[in-house]
């Protein structure tokens, strides 16, 4: 007598490959919402530290969970879990107001309850001035994604016959002693002198280094961030992983490593 043995049906390729997808779909979600998730420097916003064209990772778990944690801000967490304030001096990503909907990449100045203040271009913490030490200018190369209108006519220069933009630079020092590099174009009052700003609770106060070209803090959406929600921050910037001029072409797949800056790899916060 035979033995009447039910074998299991065989799975079909595609839906191998489909069961495949859907687990590295799943790996990567849990990857980019909770562990480190890539951005991409799209404006000038945060000259000198990063560039146009700069990638860079951020990290997801330092400052806690919130919707903004996933992909499009899906609302699953509610509110914000296992949040903590960020360090003064940290360079931050975070969902713009809902006017702008979008992500942003900025360095932390002010904390809640804290004031700021600018005067003359100098930032006045908790009624203290920064220090703010002029240095060597800084200087780019034109190229693809920072050409001339980009820098500003005052700005462009030409050295070894190469023209470059070059910015006033100074390095600014918070208390504790972290410190960074800005770039200051210019005297312009709207943004180099301004009234006294209080931080609310839950709040941070946000700054492009390019303090001349960054709608930030300092001024409301949608020309500017406003005080920044907690719960919007996202991560914290960890390490630049590849950078590029913009120079490159699909066709010509040789450009893709002239026009990458490889200096800039790896380089932390």
């Amino acid at each position: 007598m035979a033995n009447d043995v039910k074998t299991k049906p065989k799975r079909s390729e595609t839906s191998e490959t489909f069961r495949f997808l859907l687990k590295l779909a799943l790996v990567v979600l849990i990857l980019r919402s909770f562990i480190f998730a890539p951005f991409s420097i799209p404006s000038e916003s945060m000259l000198p530290r990063l560039l146009i064209g700069d990638y860079l990772f951020v990290s997801k778990w330092n400052y806690g969970y919130s919707r903004w944690s996933l992909p499009a801000g899906i609302p699953l967490i509610p509110g914000r879990i296992f949040g903590s304030t960020p360090t003064r001096g940290d360079v931050v990503v975070f969902r713009a107001p809902e006017v702008l909907d979008h992500d942003v990449i900025k360095r932390v100045i002010g904390l809640p309850g804290e004031t700021i203040q600018m005067r003359q271009g100098i930032v006045y913490l908790n009624g203290k001035a920064i220090p703010k030490q002029r240095i060597a200018d800084f200087t780019i190369p034109l190229t693809a994604n920072f050409d001339a209108e980009k820098c500003g006519a005052p700005f462009v220069d030409v050295v070894a016959n190469v023209q470059i933009c070059r910015y006033p630079r100074f390095r600014e020092t918070l208390p504790g002693g972290r410190s960074y590099e800005v770039i200051d174009q210019a005297e312009l009052p709207d943004r180099d002198d301004t009234g006294l700003y209080t931080i609310p609770a839950g709040h941070i106060f946000v700054m492009g280094d390019n303090r001349d070209d960054s709608g930030d803090s300092r001024f409301p959406a949608p020309n500017g961030m406003g005080y920044v929600p907690l719960e919007n921050v996202e991560g914290k910037a960890v390490v630049n992983f590849f950078s590029t001029d913009g120079d490159a072409e699909w066709l010509k797949p040789w450009t893709w490593v002239s026009a990458a800056r490889w200096s800039r790899i790896g380089e932390g916060f």
